[in-house]
């Protein structure tokens, strides 16, 4: 009985597999994804097109931003491919200046991937020259165009300063970095810990629009775009402040950068 069924299960082998069907509406949706109706539908910008001009990589966060929040994300260059795209070479479109809070992962609300976002990060997003030599180095080595400083809902660092405690160690540098904030909004209606975070990064702003000598020339000469934001938690979206919208320079391309004219191996 043995020897009768292992004949059985080679002459099984031997036989001809099935023909796989294709499945039509696996076509179809496979089709369906990248079309034009479906990037639409997506908020997606052109990848390139987000890197060489800085509005147009506002409206990638943006649109990043609106699937995150209407449960829709891509997650796009997350795969394998993507690692070794990158593995020589990155071109991020936006610098990301922001807080080290855990609840604020800046590729997942901003729906992006490997190579898309030079991220600068401490608490109350306070910067000292550490954070302004990584600024200007995506700039003039990367030719990162977007600058977006992101302050957060419930920023501890901000409500830290709001509230002035006895903290041990260098925490009193935050408190210290982000008491004028505090004072400047003190007179706002409204909740005063939210005003604050608004106006930090408000602040912040204008601190690296004024920064000599390298991020105040871009920016007056229009090549380089720097903005603030602030993230609700409690829903996941990001408020571009309009008050950083206002009156910006005209965009003009800069020469060509330092990641550019890098030789290719």
């Amino acid at each position: 009985m043995l020897v009768s069924a292992l004949r059985q299960g080679a002459s099984a082998q031997r036989r001809p597999a099935a023909p796989v069907k294709s499945n039509p509406n696996a076509k179809r949706r496979a089709g369906a994804i990248d079309s034009v109706q479906w990037r639409r539908e997506h908020y997606v910008v052109n990848r390139d097109s987000a890197f060489l001009d800085p509005r147009a990589g506002l409206r990638t966060l943006r649109g990043g931003n609106r699937r995150f929040v209407e449960n829709k994300s891509i997650r796009p260059r997350q795969d394998l491919a993507a690692l070794l795209k990158v593995e020589k070479k990155q071109k991020p479109f936006a610098v990301i200046v922001g807080c080290s809070d855990s609840r604020v992962p800046h590729e997942i609300l901003f729906d992006q991937g490997l190579g898309d976002l030079f991220i600068v990060r401490t608490a109350g997003q306070v910067m000292a020259a550490a954070s302004y030599g990584s600024i200007e180095f995506a700039s003039l080595v990367l030719g990162t165009r977007l600058v977006v400083v992101m302050g957060h809902q419930s920023c501890g660092a901000v409500d830290a300063a709001l509230k002035r405690p006895d903290v041990p160690g260098h925490i009193v540098t935050l408190i210290n970095s982000i008491k004028h904030a505090v004072a400047e909004s003190k007179d706002q209606p409204g909740d005063p810990l939210d005003n604050a975070i608004r106006q930090n990064v408000l602040d912040q702003v204008e601190e690296l629009r004024d920064l000599d000598p390298i991020l105040s020339r871009k920016y007056k000469n229009g090549e380089v775009l720097i903005v603030g934001a602030v993230y609700r938690l409690h829903d996941g979206q990001v408020e571009f402040l309009p008050e950083t919208l206002k009156n910006l320079p005209a965009f003009r391309p800069a020469a060509v950068s330092a990641a550019e004219e890098a030789p290719k191996h």
